[in-house]
């Protein structure tokens, strides 16, 4: 059980300087509201500094998949429907997104998918195990396009590492974007993290979401990419 979360904990910590997202002020709907309230106790884990126990959470033993920015949830719940053997948590700050994305795991009934409302870097750094994870997945990041905000990008140096410590041997670290030169800056990012030293995946699949097919229609390109994390012991 988790209480809704509020503003408050879904600010980032003050020694962040820099931040990979800003506090959009979007609309929440009386619909996403009400979900917030009755379904988050359901779906929802509260921010707690200390690693989640995927067996307890889940009730089984089965691979667990992280979405960090899961936007509107539309992708995470049909990927968790399209996979009912794995676990998924998604991690997004937005109000009318987890809103939103409970009431699509509530109409579809998911019993595999939780929700954190919180900084994800924070939620890897504290709350997920090291080599925890079968995947992580970033789809659509802030690309950040200005030369001024590329800092702010979340796909740095030091994030590869972190994702790469917290997925399990042989996890799966898969993004996708539709901005080539933010794609070009992550090819380069993973390429010189060691524990992604093979290279990408030959084939990957997800299903699409109702933006990105309407992006394709309009001739949009969708760079997409997933790393494997080697076996060797973690330096």
């Amino acid at each position: 059980m988790s209480t809704p979360p509020d503003t408050e904990t879904a600010q980032p910590p003050a020694h962040r300087a820099i931040r990979s997202y800003t506090l959009r002020a979007g609309r929440t709907t009386v619909a996403q509201r009400r979900a917030l309230l009755e379904l988050w106790p359901r779906f929802g884990l509260a921010f707690e500094p200390r690693p989640l126990d995927f067996r307890q959470l889940f009730g089984r033993e089965a691979p667990v998949v992280m979405e960090i920015g899961f936007g509107d949830g539309e992708l995470l719940a049909a990927m968790a429907a399209a996979e009912p053997e794995r676990d998924f948590i998604g991690v997004e700050v937005h109000e009318p997104g987890v809103g939103h994305a409970l009431l699509l795991a509530d109409k579809l009934g998911l019993r595999n998918l939780r929700f954190i409302r919180h900084d994800a870097v924070e939620v890897l750094e504290q709350q997920v195990a090291d080599a925890s994870l079968a995947g992580i997945h970033l789809f659509f990041p802030d690309p950040w396009p200005k030369k001024r905000h590329h800092k702010r990008r979340l796909v740095q140096p030091g994030f590869a590492r972190l994702a790469a410590r917290k997925l399990a041997p042989d996890g799966v670290f898969h993004v996708a974007t539709d901005w080539t030169p933010y794609a070009e800056h992550i090819e380069a990012v993973v390429a010189a993290e060691p524990a992604f030293g093979q290279p990408p995946l030959a084939a990957v699949s997800r299903p699409r979401t109702r933006f990105e097919r309407r992006g394709e229609r309009l001739g949009h390109d969708v760079w997409e990419r997933a790393w494997r994390r080697s076996t060797r012991p973690f330096a």
